[in-house]
């Protein structure tokens, strides 16, 4: 598994989302994933959202995933 192909489906899954994805052991990855579909809902609820864009690959060919879940708003307020 590499970072790219988990950006193509989160952002696949998610359709207006941006995602970046960092992880260099082919197991282990990090996200921040931009998405206005997050706005009003709460952090688990985001991180279910993404989880479901990867199905079966998470806990398989992805180990872990650490997750940055935020909307267009929130990722501006902290730049």
């Amino acid at each position: 598994m590499d970072a790219e192909t988990i950006r193509k489906l989160i952002e696949s899954g998610l359709p207006g989302a941006r995602a970046d994805v960092q992880g260099d052991d082919g197991v282990h990855f990090e996200a921040t994933v931009v998405a206005d579909a997050f706005r009003g809902k709460l952090p688990l609820a985001r991180h279910r959202m993404v989880y479901a864009t990867l199905g079966d690959l998470m806990g398989g060919a992805i180990h872990a995933l650490q997750l940055r879940t935020v909307t267009p708003d929130e990722a501006g307020a902290a730049r």
